[in-house]
C-alpha cells in the first residue's frame, strides 16, 4: 500500500438505533450517519441493529439471509438497506424481545422494559456470531464497533475467542450504563467469570457497559475534552477509576452533523444564505417571529434555546435568570419537552409575557431548523455534553452560541477576544461556571458584541467556516481503526 492509498476494512458497525430506521437521541444521528461516511471512504461496513417493530413496518426489502441458535434463544438475521443507501443493515429478528410498540427502551407507560437485560444480552450474542462468521454468511469483519451499554456485553464474549477480530467500544453518554440487578445475571447465558469487579459487577450490580470499558481493545467517546472529564470523579459517574487506569487507550473523536444542516439548502428555511449573504437570515428571522407570535421589532437580537427540558441541559439556570433577562434588550424563544415543571414555568411565562417570551413544547424538526436559521444567539449552558448537536448547527447557520466550556461544547466553540476576534478563530461566548451569575454575564456579553456590527458578522463567518461534516470524522475514526488494528 503506497503512502497515498488509505486501506480498506471490514467493519461491523453495532448499536441500538440508527436513524432513519429508528432514534430516541444522537447516538441515532451517529449510527445511521458514520456507516456511511466510511462507505464514502470506500470501507466495507455492515450496520446491525434490533429487528424492532417500528424498523419491520417500514418501507423497504427485507430478507432472511441467516438463522442462529445462541445461548439466550434463536433468531433470525435479516438484511434490508438503510433508506436512501446502498448500506447493509442485518436486523437481529427475535420477536418476543423486539416486536413490541414503544420505544427501544421503554414500553408506552414511559418505564424501561423489565427485561432489557435479557434483550439486548441476546442482542449482544448475536453481534459475537456475526462478528464470528457463525451466521454463515461468508463475511467477517476486521474490527467490531460497539457503542453505549446495549452493546457493551459484545467486546466481553468476544474477547474469549483467539481468533476474534478487533473491537472499539464508544462512549456517547456515560451516565447511561446498563446497570441490572445481582439476580439478573444468572439469566444473561454470561460466563460467571465475568462476575467480578474486574469484569461486569459493578456495586453488586452487572453493569453493561463495563462490558466495553474493561474488554475492548480501544475506547472513544464523541468528544476529547469529554474523553478527560470523565477521568475524573465530577463526570465519571463512578467510573473515573477504571477510565483512568484505560487512559492509554481512551479518546475523543468529535461527532459530525448531517448534510441536511445547511442554510445555503435547507428547504425548512422560507430563504437560503450563506456566509457570502447575512441578510438574507433577517428574513429568516421575521418569519420565524411571525410563526411564533413574537412582534419585529428592529434591532431587539432574538435568543433562542432547543433541546430537553431537563437540569442537563442548563434550563433551570434560564429559568433564573428570566426576570433579569427580561429587563435586556432582546427576546427569547424556547423549543422542547421534558421535566413538567420545566414546560410549565416556560409556558405560564410566555402567556404572561406573550410579547417577549415564546415557547414551543415539543419536539418540531422543521421548526428547529427555522430557529437556526432566523434566531440570532443560541443558549446551550449545559452542565455537561458529551458531543453536542446544536451548538454545531448554530455555528452553520451563522448563530452565534452561548455555551459552557464542557465536553464537545469546549472543542466546538472558541470564546470571542480580542485576540480571537483578531486571529479569525472566534466563534461565540463561552463560560467557565455552571451556574446562573455566570451564564447571566455570558449573555450581556453576547448582546454587546451583537450590537458591534463589524465584529458580530466576522464572528457569523468564522463559525460557518468550521468543518463539522461527517467526512472528518469519518477520517479520524479510520485513522483509530487502523491504530486498533495495528496493536
Amino acid at each position: 500500500m503506497t503512502k497515498t492509498e488509505q486501506p480498506s476494512y471490514k467493519i461491523l458497525f453495532a448499536s441500538s438505533e440508527a436513524y432513519p430506521l429508528i432514534k430516541t437521541g444522537g447516538l441515532g444521528d451517529v449510527s445511521g450517519s458514520l456507516p456511511l461516511a466510511l462507505r464514502e471512504l470506500r470501507q466495507d461496513v455492515r450496520l446491525v441493529l434490533p429487528a424492532y417493530q417500528e424498523v419491520l413496518r417500514q418501507k423497504g426489502k427485507i430478507r432472511t439471509v441467516a438463522h442462529l441458535t445462541l445461548p439466550p434463544g434463536r433468531v433470525r438475521i435479516l438484511e434490508r438497506l438503510l433508506p436512501g443507501s446502498r448500506l447493509k443493515v442485518w436486523l437481529v429478528d427475535c420477536p418476543p424481545f423486539f416486536d413490541r410498540p414503544g420505544n427501544p427502551y421503554q414500553g408506552p407507560n414511559g418505564l424501561p422494559w423489565p427485561d432489557n437485560a435479557e434483550r439486548f444480552s441476546l442482542f449482544c450474542h448475536a453481534v459475537c456470531a456475526l462478528a464470528l462468521d457463525q451466521a454463515g454468511l461468508d463475511w467477517r469483519p476486521d474490527l467490531v464497533h460497539c457503542n453505549d451499554w446495549q452493546t457493551g456485553l459484545v467486546p466481553a464474549l468476544l474477547s474469549r475467542h483467539p481468533e476474534r477480530p478487533a473491537t472499539l467500544f464508544t462512549i456517547h453518554n456515560l451516565a447511561y450504563q446498563g446497570l441490572f440487578p445481582e439476580e439478573t445475571f444468572a439469566a444473561l447465558n454470561l460466563p460467571w467469570a465475568f462476575w467480578s469487579p474486574q469484569a461486569l459487577e459493578f456495586y453488586g450490580q452487572v453493569s453493561f457497559i463495563k462490558g466495553g470499558l474493561v474488554f475492548a481493545d480501544r475506547i472513544n467517546t464523541v468528544s476529547p475534552t469529554y474523553a478527560q472529564e470523565i477521568q475524573t470523579p465530577e463526570f465519571g459517574c463512578g467510573l473515573e477509576g477504571l477510565l483512568h487506569h484505560r487512559r492509554e487507550q481512551l479518546s475523543g473523536i468529535l461527532n459530525g452533523i448531517d448534510k441536511g444542516w445547511n442554510p445555503a439548502r435547507d428547504p425548512a428555511l422560507p430563504r437560503n444564505y450563506s456566509s457570502r449573504n447575512l441578510s438574507a437570515k433577517q428574513d429568516n428571522k421575521r418569519a420565524l417571529l411571525q410563526e411564533v407570535g413574537l412582534p419585529s421589532r428592529k434591532g431587539l437580537p432574538l435568543l433562542a434555546f432547543i433541546g430537553r427540558l431537563v437540569e442537563q441541559k442548563g434550563i433551570d439556570l434560564l429559568l433564573e435568570i428570566l426576570p433579569r433577562l427580561k429587563e435586556l434588550p432582546a427576546q427569547i424563544l424556547f423549543l422542547g419537552s421534558g421535566e413538567k415543571r420545566y414546560e410549565d414555568a416556560l409556558q405560564r411565562l410566555a402567556r404572561r409575557y406573550p410579547s417577549w417570551i415564546a415557547a414551543r413544547i415539543g419536539f418540531d424538526e422543521p421548526l428547529a431548523h427555522r430557529i437556526e436559521g432566523g434566531a440570532d444567539i443560541f443558549l446551550m449552558p449545559s452542565r455537561f455534553e458529551p458531543c453536542g448537536l446544536n451548538q454545531m448547527y448554530s455555528l452553520h447557520y451563522g448563530t452565534p452560541p452561548v455555551v459552557h466550556r464542557v465536553g464537545g461544547l469546549a472543542d466546538t466553540v472558541v470564546d470571542t477576544t480580542p485576540a480571537t476576534l483578531r486571529d479569525g478563530t472566534a466563534t461565540g461566548v463561552v463560560f467557565d461556571r455552571p451556574d446562573s451569575a455566570t451564564l447571566m454575564e455570558a449573555i450581556k456579553r453576547a448582546l454587546l458584541l451583537y450590537q458591534q456590527r463589524e465584529s458580530w458578522q466576522a464572528l457569523q463567518r468564522h463559525g460557518m467556516r468550521q468543518d463539522f461534516s461527517w467526512r472528518r470524522s469519518a477520517r479520524s475514526y479510520l485513522a483509530l481503526y487502523r491504530q486498533t488494528l495495528s496493536e
